[in-house]
């Protein structure tokens, strides 16, 4: 599995932040900050949106390096993915991003 796969099963690639963080795209950061601050109701500015992805050493978002459930759990369970847990398919916390997103649960499973 690809390391910009994250423990959920997302692409990091086709996230907004790890694209501008790794072209330097500074117009890219500052259209994502205006609306993930929108959507979030929280002040999201330029330099909050650096991401080199969820399980690779590096730079990341706020939300994925402190407040993200999925990947406490996973760091804490040792898992190189949700995919990896034997409790993921009954996980409800995974379950709603792979829910709404075919291609993270073909991620996780392989």
């Amino acid at each position: 599995m690809k390391d910009e796969i994250a423990y959920c099963g997302l692409d990091c690639e086709q996230c907004d932040a790890y694209r501008a963080t790794i072209h330097d795209d500074q117009a890219l950061r500052e259209q994502t900050a205006k609306l993930w601050a929108a959507l979030n109701n929280a002040p999201i500015l330029p330099e909050h949106i650096n991401c080199e992805g969820c399980r690779t050493n590096g730079a990341k978002t706020v939300f994925c390096e402190h407040l993200c459930a999925i990947r406490k759990c996973a760091l804490g369970k040792g898992v190189t993915t949700c995919g990896n847990c034997p409790e993921w398919e009954t996980c409800p916390t995974v379950g709603a991003i792979v829910s709404n997103n075919p291609a993270a649960l073909k991620n996780l499973k392989g």
